[in-house]
């Protein structure tokens, strides 16, 4: 490169630097590219050369200098309007910030310049997939299959696009065409060309042709490497046909083969004169059951299998099943007490000890399941009084206890089943869960640590891993305790873990169809159309829906403001002992301020010391998702919308969805959306308590409103005529209550409405709502919490009194649930059991 000073060959040289700089570039070598360009632009002739300058701003945006990358981009396209190459790398810029209809524009533009560019075709196909752009992937897989037709990927692109098209004909007949150059011999294994085989099938199916995929599959069957996808695909194309005798032979070789696979016992239940379906059917419905069931039981009882109630759980919606279960096994229970046998018939044959210990265990989880929690900690508690060793019987009587309403003391007994094995990561991450359920969030995270990267942050290494379980479980605890900046933090980090897995998908157009491991790729991009149903984004989107709900109900406002309201009405006994509490709670505080300072420099210290071995790190810091200014956000309703757009796509059959779309459009007085989302839900469950409340306030808002247009006046008041009939709002509550009478979760929502309606009806609607007799429908803990939530929060008027009284009855119908404890227990269990270090710390504080 000494040459290049020479003016007589500096334009040739230009070049030169110009391609060695893009070669740099592709090989991520972007400190040689930097100093290739600047050797170009520091001659002043060529200072504001285009394509040079588009070059540099690509590079340094690769090492993370945005800005500067994007000014120089924009300053070579305006130098040099008519390059391709500017165009292109624009598109790259714009690709790289995820805004890929942008890029999408800049490589078509790259194309009018140079119409036939190989990498360029290939870049925007990659774009199109991705923004599912099938029919503009069609047009460009089919430049490129003109270009290149002796490339393997112009073809299986170009086939791929009709398939994703659901032009299964047209794709089968581009694979066959390809499928003939092939030049493989039937004797020689080729992976490559067995995927290609199967694929091929898979496209024959799709499109009905289940004769020509058996004959396909007869045909090929020996070049065909994967041999389970063989009988499986047999076995369902046969059942297509209507070949059932043979199709049940095929499924009973592959139930022989793992009979653990569902699939295998879903083909064979489809063949309806199956003898799978008549043992099953005698099973169920023949009195032999009792036999059947008591012949099963006391095989798995000796054995001690402890899933014996997991395989028979699917039985417990039927009561008379229920009823042969319970007496069955409490008549074991009783016998193997006596005298160490099933049933005093059984000719002198004594069963070990370990047999009463799973009857026990069986039973425990029994009453559980059927309400009963008392009878439920009896059995569990005699288990581990004989066996205390066993962790299966901890983690069950954590299960009882979480069902009874007492979370946090299910917290402790999982926590006393993860002593027992401290190396078990099933049993951990169940402790952690059940201890963030219960509000102990640091001690969970400490609790995730033993099994998280050393000398890294437990919370960071979780969301580096997008372990979205435990994301989710602090998000719902946070949110439970009203830290809605840390838990929108949660429910962002989810979602740019859905981002990431959309993302993700991008790898793999290329290296799909070079692999050529199709059916998989046509599965990741039916997933990925799909990919926010998934039950991870589905709980996070409804708790940030919720919080952004309650931000917009209920403003922040001023921490100081609060506690000037809080402590006037304190005695000045009352105010020390609150000032006391602050001052812990501020030292308390800073402690744990000091010791994650102290992670974070250590973390930025590891990061550092990373980036300096990865000079040539690519890309730049993601935006830090702080709580505070998660929660101060401006227009709340608009954030609660982001979240609710894809359920609307994907999860629309879910009321929760359509009723959270309602709440924000009621707040947004989107009158026509309101519409909607009612009528959606109405499709669903009509009769959904939620739903009613909806209806009740969508009917009074149209009844008020004075500011709706007249066509959308007229349109809104024929659908709620047809929706209530000529009731007003008031006789449609009636005449739901009169429909719902005898069930508490119908019957509190029309005490809500009632009292929504007019507030002179408080007394009526506080009677309705707080009925708890045995005929009532839908009683449970989770409703009788809710209705006590209500008359402490003032929903049914000024009542709190009937609170504490309603309190104390619901404790006595679920004596173990915290919810219904009374006021200042937890803090008398403390005192009783020796726990006194609160009151020593206050008195210390007061001398």
């Amino acid at each position: 490169l000494n040459f290049v000073k020479c003016k007589d060959v500096w334009e040739p040289c230009v070049i030169s630097l110009s391609f060695l700089s893009q070669r740099c570039y592709e090989h991520k070598q972007y400190r040689n590219g930097l100093k290739f360009c600047k050797q170009i632009l520091s001659n002043p002739k060529f200072a504001e050369h285009g394509e040079t300058l588009a070059m540099k701003g690509l590079t340094l945006n690769c090492l993370g200098k945005k800005e500067e990358a994007y000014d120089l981009v924009r300053r070579g396209l305006r130098n040099d309007l008519r390059s391709h190459v500017c165009w292109h790398v624009y598109g790259l810029l714009q690709r790289s910030d995820k805004k890929y209809d942008e890029a999408i524009k800049c490589y078509r533009n790259a194309l009018k310049w140079d119409k036939d560019n190989l990498q360029i075709l290939r870049d925007l196909s990659l774009l199109q997939i991705q923004m599912r752009d099938l029919e503009g992937y069609r047009e460009t897989r089919y430049q490129l299959l003109q270009l290149r037709p002796a490339q393997r990927a112009s073809w299986i692109g170009y086939a791929i696009a009709y398939h994703l098209l659901e032009d299964y004909e047209m794709a089968a007949k581009i694979i066959e065409e390809f499928r003939k150059t092939q030049q493989t011999s039937p004797d020689k294994v080729d992976y490559e060309y067995s995927e290609l085989l199967l694929y091929q099938n898979q496209v024959l199916r799709e499109a009905g042709l289940y004769k020509e995929a058996l004959e396909h599959l007869s045909s090929y069957e020996k070049q065909i490497c994967d041999k389970l996808a063989v009988e499986e695909t047999r076995g369902e194309v046969l059942l297509k046909l209507e070949r059932l005798d043979e199709a049940t032979e095929v499924y009973r070789r592959l139930q022989e083969r793992n009979p653990e696979n569902w699939a295998y016992y879903r083909g064979l239940e489809n063949y309806p004169h199956s003898l799978y379906n008549l043992q099953l059917s005698t099973l169920l419905n023949c009195e032999k059951f009792r036999e059947c069931l008591d012949r099963y039981l006391r095989l798995n009882f000796s054995k001690g299998c402890p899933p014996v109630f997991t395989t028979l759980k699917s039985l417990y919606n039927n009561k008379e099943k229920v009823a042969i279960i319970e007496e069955l096994v409490v008549g074991y229970e009783t016998t193997l007490k006596s005298c160490r046998m099933f049933n005093q018939n059984d000719d002198g044959k004594e069963e070990p000890p370990t047999t009463l210990l799973w009857v026990q265990y069986f039973l425990a989880q029994h009453y559980n399941i059927i309400g009963q929690q008392t009878l439920a900690l009896e059995y569990i508690n005699a288990a581990i009084e004989s066996t205390p060793t066993l962790i299966e019987l901890f983690l069950i009587k954590a299960k009882i206890y979480k069902h009874a309403g007492n979370i946090k003391e299910a917290a402790q007994w999982m926590d006393e089943a993860q002593a027992l094995d401290t190396a078990d990561r099933f049993i951990n991450s169940k402790c952690a869960k059940y201890m963030l359920k219960a509000g102990m969030v640091k001690e969970a995270e400490e609790m995730c640590s033993k099994f998280t990267r050393e000398g890294a942050s437990a919370v960071e290494n979780l969301n580096e891993m997008q372990c979205m379980w435990f994301q989710t479980e602090c998000a719902l605890a946070y949110k439970s305790m009203n830290k809605f900046g840390e838990a929108l933090k949660k429910c962002h980090e989810i979602e740019r873990h859905f981002v990431e897995i959309t993302d993700d998908q991008f790898d793999f157009h290329t290296y799909c169809m070079r692999k050529m491991t199709l059916r998989s790729y046509v599965d990741l991009l039916k997933l990925e159309d799909v990919l926010r149903m998934h039950p991870f984004y589905y709980k996070a989107a409804i708790s940030a829906i919720q919080i952004y709900l309650s931000l917009h109900d209920n403003p922040l406002t001023d921490d100081s403001k609060e506690l000037q309201a809080e402590s006037a009405n304190l005695s000045d006994k009352e105010l020390k002992k609150l000032r006391n509490k602050q001052r812990r709670a501020q030292k308390k505080a800073q402690l744990e301020e000091e010791k994650k300072n102290a992670e974070k420099e250590k973390q930025l210290k590891n990061q550092k010391k990373k980036k300096e071995d990865d000079d040539e790190e690519i890309g730049g810091p993601k935006e830090e998702l702080i709580p505070d200014k998660l929660v101060k956000v401006e227009n709340p309703l608009e954030e609660a919308v982001k979240f609710l757009m894809p359920l609307k796509h994907l999860v629309k059959d879910k009321i929760d969805t359509q009723l959270l779309a309602f709440e924000i459009y009621f707040r947004k007085e989107k009158y026509l959306l309101m519409l909607q989302s009612v009528k959606r839900a109405l499709a669903i469950d009509p009769d959904h308590p939620w739903l009613h409340q909806c209806l009740v306030r969508f009917f009074k808002g149209v009844s008020e409103s004075k500011e709706l247009l007249e066509v959308v006046r007229t349109v809104l008041k024929q659908e709620i005529t047809r929706l209530f009939g000529d009731s007003n709002a008031m006789s449609f509550n009636q005449a739901y209550l009169n429909k719902h009478s005898n069930s508490i979760p119908h019957r509190l929502a029309a005490a809500k409405m009632m009292v929504y309606l007019d507030s002179s009806t408080e007394m009526k609607a506080i009677e309705l709502a707080t009925a708890l007799d045995e005929s009532l429908d839908n009683r449970s803990i989770q409703i009788c919490t809710e209705v006590l939530e209500c008359l402490r929060g003032a929903v049914l008027g000024d009542c709190k009194e009937r609170a504490e009284s309603y309190r104390a009855e619901c404790r006595k119908l679920y004596p173990y649930t915290l919810a219904f404890t009374p006021p200042g227990y937890e803090e008398n269990t403390k005192v009783a059991n020796g726990d006194v270090s609160t009151e020593t710390e206050e008195l210390a504080n007061d001398m």
